[in-house]
């Protein structure tokens, strides 16, 4: 694929990857909170299927080293078959770079574990491939604040975009009016929209 040019991201041409987020790897997180980091991953993967984007999952050496997908993550997903791999980038495996292919979307939501290897490889050889990532910065973690720092620069000098997961999703909503939208919102469990939603609640009493 040839590069094309920046569209907006919508739930007709966007899928979103959700790579690694596995028990052995939470055990290093230090740049995020684990309890946040599993809110986020657990909210972007509910908010995607409440829109009906595609969802690829993938995992590395998960019985040999990294363990299970998170079972907050697994229990949402359900039957979504989690591919396992040996690579260290996903897109060096023919597998997980086919069942991108087979969603027939050009825009990737990325998330992974760690953020500057699990999420910005593969993003950056999407790129390549002609696709148009977005890195949900606030979906991944990683080891240290220094390795964030640096995944970061590089995204940035690779004109890869980054956001957090919920801006993402409300991105692809687009319209409060939309019948999802409170599903949507209740998906994402931000504390400030769900604040809102009560105090919506209590003046319709």
């Amino acid at each position: 694929m040839t590069a094309k040019p920046r569209t907006r991201i919508t739930r007709d041409n966007t899928a979103v990857l959700l790579l690694d987020h596995q028990v052995g790897l939470f055990t290093g997180v230090r740049d995020i909170g684990v309890a946040e980091l599993k809110h986020n991953v657990v909210g972007l993967a509910k908010a995607a299927l409440v829109l009906g984007l595609p969802v690829v999952a993938a995992t590395t050496a998960r019985d040999s080293m990294w363990g299970p997908t998170i079972p907050e993550l697994r229990a949402v997903l359900g039957d979504l078959d989690i591919h396992d791999r040996s690579t260290v980038n996903a897109w060096d495996d023919e597998a997980f770079v086919a069942k991108v292919r087979d969603t027939g979307r050009d825009h990737l939501v990325v998330a992974g574990l760690s953020f500057e290897v699990c999420a910005s490889l593969p993003a950056i050889a999407a790129q390549a491939d002609g696709y148009q990532p977005v890195v949900a910065v606030d979906a991944c973690g990683t080891f240290s604040h220094h390795k964030r720092e640096a995944g970061l620069a590089r995204l940035t000098a690779l004109g890869i975009e980054v956001s957090d997961y919920a801006t993402l999703m409300v991105e692809i909503m687009a319209d409060n009016a939309d019948p999802r939208a409170n599903d949507v919102y209740a998906a994402l469990d931000m504390p400030f929209s769900t604040l809102m939603g009560q105090v919506a609640a209590g003046f319709a009493k």
